[in-house]
């Protein structure tokens, strides 16, 4: 009996020698990393990092994350590989949108066909959840949703008189998967149009904008998609459909009750622009600048960013000229909930280059700063440079090298 109790004390002191002795291991701590100084006194405190999403090249497996923390002006390229070094081959292969949830941050990866999951403090890997061919991401306060070409391909090759004829393909109807924000884990799916691409919420409504990116290669039709899909969130089901354009490419919601949806256009009578329609009453549906005093061919797109209901473009009227150097120039939107009047500005600023995607940052005072994704020759690493938008000579602020094919950012 004594020697059962000494055995007894001899393995509580063992257990609680062992829980003594454990020593907590330190968060990651990404302030640490090496980066580029970068000026950020234009800016106001209103964002502590700037998130920015290289797509890389299609099969090249070189999708990036980067990022620009406003306390130290510090901008920190390849961070997901750096903050998780044993994650094999890294981010994954083609970077096709980013957003924020909370502390999280949700990146798509589509050739890859992952949404990845990381903290937004220093970018370790939370959930690699698995989705076919995922496109874009919104979110409600429960679910993540994802638009997906649900595995869709078209292969082909050019015949001796240079026509490309596409020899093998694949085209089912798209889907929006929906993510538990808590679990990580896949909580259905909903069939919506062609290769649906961007997605926003409103209320207890799903917006989704299909493109028909596959379905305009291939017979009978050889048509774009021109199609928003309408889904209630509540049931998950399929509440209606809505014509708009051919090949919708985004959409955003500017929490007021407008729903903007961007249109790539067909790339040779059709141009790209943005159209507005009443949430309540999708029917309504116009594009922006049709019948205003605003040049409509200075009103196309190809990247936008929402900040505060405003709705921020950038585009070229020689976006059938596939030959010559294009200028860019920059316009914004919004629309009075009460009226539906858009007020469009156009903004005295020119941009060269090939930019890819775009963020609009508040910098205090009434003014913002432009942020652009350059993807040069979509081969090699790309840049970043910001921009005054709201002054007379909107001067180029900076730039910094960043991945390949910069094209996405989040603002935290």
């Amino acid at each position: 009996m004594k020697k059962a109790f000494l055995l007894l004390a001899c393995g509580i002191l063992a257990v609680c020698s062992c829980r003594k002795d454990d020593v907590p291991v330190p968060a990651p701590d990404d302030s640490k990393l090496a980066g580029t100084a970068i000026d950020v006194s234009a800016f106001s405190a209103s964002f502590s990092k700037i998130f920015v999403l290289n797509e890389g090249g299609m099969g090249s497996n070189n999708s990036s994350l980067d990022f620009l923390r406003s306390s130290n002006g510090n901008y920190v390229t390849g961070a997901f590989r750096k903050m998780n070094p044993d994650a094999g081959a890294g981010l994954g292969d083609v970077g096709n949108d980013i957003a924020l949830a909370g502390d999280e941050l949700w990146m798509v990866i589509n050739n890859s066909g992952i949404v990845e999951v990381v903290s937004a403090e220093n970018e370790t890997e939370i959930a690699a959840i698995k989705i076919p061919t995922p496109r874009n991401i919104a979110f409600d306060d429960n679910y993540a949703y994802v638009s997906s070409w649900a595995g869709a391909y078209a292969n082909g090759a050019y015949d001796e008189n240079y026509i490309y004829k596409v020899t093998d393909y694949y085209n089912p109807k798209g889907c929006v998967y929906r993510i538990n924000l808590k679990t990580k884990k896949v909580e259905g799916s909903v069939e919506v149009g062609y290769q649906p691409e961007g997605l926003a919420c409103y209320g207890e409504k799903l917006f989704v904008a299909n493109s028909g990116g596959i379905a305009c290669q291939l017979p009978p039709d050889y048509s774009y998609d021109n199609t928003v899909s309408i889904i209630d969130t509540g049931s998950f089901k399929l509440a209606g459909t809505q014509e708009v354009e051919v090949n919708l490419k985004n959409v955003w919601s500017d929490g007021a009750g407008t729903i903007f949806v961007s249109t790539l256009g067909n790339y040779y009578d059709i141009h790209s622009g943005v159209f507005a329609m009443p949430a309540g009453d999708p029917s309504k549906v116009s594009r922006v600048g049709t019948g205003s005093a605003f040049i409509e061919d200075l009103l196309h797109v190809s990247c936008a960013y929402m900040l505060g209901g405003r709705l921020y473009c950038i585009g070229t009227a020689d976006e059938f000229d596939w030959i010559s150097l294009h200028t860019y120039n920059v316009w914004s939107v919004s629309v009075n909930s009460s009226t539906g009047a858009a007020s469009i500005t156009q903004y005295p600023i020119e941009l060269s280059g090939t930019p890819y995607g775009m963020a609009v940052v508040d910098a205090g005072a009434g003014c913002h700063c432009l942020l652009v994704g350059d993807a040069g020759d979509y081969f090699n690493p790309g840049s970043v440079s910001c921009y005054q938008l709201d002054y007379n000579d909107n001067d180029r602020l900076w730039s910094v090298t960043a991945g390949v094919c910069p094209g996405h950012f989040a603002v935290k």
